[in-house]
């Protein structure tokens, strides 16, 4: 019986490897990654790889064990609620004792585009039967400082109006997860996961002006400008949509937080965006 995580090289996938490891033994944790070469790290730290895509149902069947705990990463790929059901059906063939799930904020009362296919999920593992945990993650710091290059140049673009953000750094989110997915207690468990003090893009320009030293301003613009500025730097036409619906949704509180489930899995509080723009900026 073992902790399978998919997608095990994924920036998220890997955190969650680390911090399984900080909890469990290596022997204990199975990683289900689609390249060899890019598991090779993983491998190394004494936990058994397999090899695996989402669109390869056979190999998946090979991946998961009866008794397992079983961490579904949500995929990335378009046909990722189609990936996300075969999945779930080939675990409960398998005879997985739980399956963890990471979601979006809010779950059925998720209404934006991008958490379409997180509720779609969510029914169809309830539909299986299989013992769950949600892991209903909100945003990430970095979706903004992995672009803090472009905001030093271009300033801070976006259709969010006040809105607040109530996010986490992405390992917060990975701690999370290998807590829930190395203890008990978890089963039937839908988690609200989010950072502990919400932020609206002009207080995120300002803390990047006052880090930075440079003049950084947040430039809000309707929705359907910031789709063809999207569009114009070089986000594919049918992501870009999704990315200003996201910011609707933030401007309607949907991303705000719903809680502090988050600070207290990980027993600790969650990383700042003050020190997410620190450590980007040393990068």
């Amino acid at each position: 019986m073992s902790i399978v995580v998919t997608a095990a090289t994924g920036h998220l996938g890997n955190l969650v490897i680390d911090e399984l490891l900080q909890r469990v033994p290596a022997d204990q944790v199975v990683a289900v990654a689609r390249n060899a070469e890019k598991a090779a790290p993983i491998a190394e730290r004494g936990v058994e790889v397999r090899i695996a895509d989402y669109n390869d149902p056979a190999a998946l069947a090979k991946a998961f064990g009866a008794g397992d705990t079983v961490l579904l990463i949500s995929g990335l790929e378009p046909n990722r609620l189609d990936q996300h059901k075969s999945i779930i059906e080939i675990a409960k063939d398998a005879g997985v004792a739980r399956i963890a799930y990471t979601s979006a904020l809010g779950g059925p009362e998720a209404d934006f585009d991008l958490a379409a296919d997180h509720r779609a999920t969510e029914q169809a593992i309830l539909d299986s039967g299989l013992p769950y945990t949600f892991l209903r993650n909100g945003w990430y710091n970095e979706v903004y400082t992995d672009q803090i290059a472009v905001q030093l140049e271009h300033g801070v673009v976006g259709s969010a109006g006040d809105g607040r953000i109530g996010s986490a750094a992405r390992r917060d989110y990975a701690a999370a997860a290998a807590v829930v997915l190395a203890g008990d207690g978890h089963e039937k468990k839908a988690y609200e996961l989010n950072g502990d003090v919400a932020w609206t893009l002009t207080e995120y320009a300002a803390e990047l002006t006052r880090q930075s030293g440079k003049n950084v301003a947040y430039n809000n613009v309707p929705a359907e400008a910031h789709l063809q500025i999207l569009i114009g730097a070089g986000v594919p036409e049918g992501f870009a949509p999704i990315l200003v619906d996201v910011d609707a949704a933030i401007a309607r509180g949907l991303l705000a937080g719903r809680g502090s489930h988050l600070t207290r899995l990980i027993g600790r509080p969650t990383t700042p965006i003050a020190d997410s723009i620190a450590a980007a900026l040393t990068e």
